[in-house]
């Protein structure tokens, strides 16, 4: 029916789709334990369920929120529609301040309240170092 080249050419294909499937499966399986998911806190709100998973939540840090004890940070991140408290310990980025872009990694402990294992500190697409500000002035 079929010639041995045919057969040879089917299978050399199939073990080929069966490889490239295998290897996709593999690399999505792997890069699912790293991705994470960045979220507002709006849709915070609106989550069916608090999962146990590391999120990210960003927006802006609300004026006159932010409280420092010894080593530990508490501020709130808002979307203007809704918000939630944050609470951090370690060092914070420079950028870090009221009114300024954030992003913090961590895990949800409910709708209203987050653990941050990181702070990310945002700025603009007009940021300029200090320096590069101060000798473009002089110029």
């Amino acid at each position: 029916m079929y010639g041995r080249k045919v057969k040879f050419r089917f299978f050399f294909v199939v073990t080929i789709l069966l490889i490239l499937i295998l290897t996709t499966f593999l690399v999505l399986k792997s890069l699912e334990e790293n991705v994470v998911y960045f979220q507002s806190p709006s849709e915070i709100k609106n989550i069916a369920e608090i999962k146990k998973n590391k999120i990210r939540v960003g927006g802006m840090v609300k004026e006159n929120s932010l409280s420092m004890q010894s080593t530990v940070i508490n501020f709130v991140i808002t979307d203007f529609k809704n918000e939630i408290n944050v609470t951090y310990s370690g060092a914070v980025p420079n950028l870090f301040e009221e009114g300024k872009g954030v992003v913090a990694e961590g895990f949800l402990k409910d709708r209203n309240f987050f653990s941050a294992t990181k702070i990310l500190a945002k700025h603009d697409e007009n940021y300029m170092p200090p320096e590069v500000k101060a000798a473009l002035q002089e110029n």
